[in-house]
């Protein structure tokens, strides 16, 4: 018996046998949106985006292992925010999407160790459908065709085709048109906040008002913290305003990071309600994060450095 890939491929059932007794785990990193500009909306209501995607050091964990159906077990910190949708989250979702385009059952046991705040503006459910598709090709030995992956990834979630690439990028279109960048030398840190309130996406899209951006992309990413930090200066959010209208404490959020020492550029990312502060390296962000946290203790606070690195399937 056979099962098939994508390339013409057939890999033997001994081989996905012999693939079972494996079990792999993946990182699903926090992304930040440095800037985004909405640039239209097209007439299926999705809009046009410029932004460019870094990933960090914060991450969700992802298990995948064999076993005789497809199912999914929550544990970290936020995994009881999804509990109710644990059989419909995106990383199932992800899973059984992925064996339809490669012909074969959809069996594996997922865990998601969930760091990562729900509803955050970090992509933290892309990143984990992301994860999911790249643990599970490992798992299953499948070669899905690079292009037909990244379109399945797209019906998942605008983000997702980013973050399945793993590296930082220019992104167009409503996500799917993506430019990898290679980042600076000089370490930056980041520290993240977000408030502990959930914040829709298609809420703040929704709410957006205002002529649109043009476009602005980076040609090259700045090679060094100080030039980063001068062409951030001149783009922005512009989900910021609708993001604020639904969410007052991004406010409170945004001036704390302003009061740190070091803090370059604080900013919303991606629809918020988080927000992240750019420091000149790791020991600022850390320091700032820690002055933070003591101020708010209810809220989710953590600093990090930038990766780019591209991931890869295998």
């Amino acid at each position: 018996m056979t099962y098939r890939t994508n390339f013409g491929q057939r890999t033997n059932l001994d081989i996905l046998a012999r693939s079972r007794e494996s079990v792999i785990t993946v990182q699903a990193p926090a992304k930040i949106n440095l800037y985004l500009h909405v640039i239209g909306q097209r007439p299926n209501g999705y809009h046009d985006l410029d932004s460019v995607i870094v990933f960090t050091t914060i991450h969700d964990v992802i298990t995948v292992s064999p076993h005789d159906t497809l199912t999914v077990q929550l544990s970290g910190p936020f995994g009881n925010h999804i509990a109710g949708l644990s059989n419909n989250n995106l990383a199932i979702r992800a899973a059984r999407l992925l064996a339809e385009l490669v012909g074969i059952p959809a069996k594996a046991k997922i865990t998601l160790n969930k760091i990562l705040p729900v509803s955050a503006g970090l992509g933290g459910g892309s990143a984990d459908a992301a994860a999911v598709l790249r643990a599970l090709c490992r798992l299953w030995l499948i070669f899905p065709n690079e292009k037909e992956l990244a379109a399945l990834a797209l019906t998942l979630g605008a983000d997702v085709p980013v973050c399945l690439k793993g590296c930082a990028a220019h992104v167009s279109g409503i996500g799917e048109v993506i430019k990898p960048l290679k980042l600076g030398t000089a370490p930056a840190g980041v520290v993240l906040v977000n408030p502990g309130v959930p914040l829709s996406t298609k809420s703040v899209f929704q709410a957006h008002r205002g002529p649109y951006s043009s476009p602005r992309p980076f040609n090259s990413f700045p090679s060094n913290f100080h030039d980063l930090a001068r062409s951030l200066a001149q783009r922005s959010n512009d989900l910021t305003d609708a993001a604020r209208a639904l969410c007052p404490e991004i406010d409170e959020v945004l001036n704390a990071l302003n009061r740190t020492a070091g803090c370059q550029l604080a900013r919303l990312t991606g629809s918020g309600p988080s927000c992240f502060g750019l420091f000149d390296g790791i020991k600022d962000a850390k320091t700032a994060a820690t002055q933070i946290s003591a101020l708010k203790t209810d809220w989710w606070v953590k600093h990090a450095s930038l990766v780019g690195q591209t991931t890869t399937l295998a």
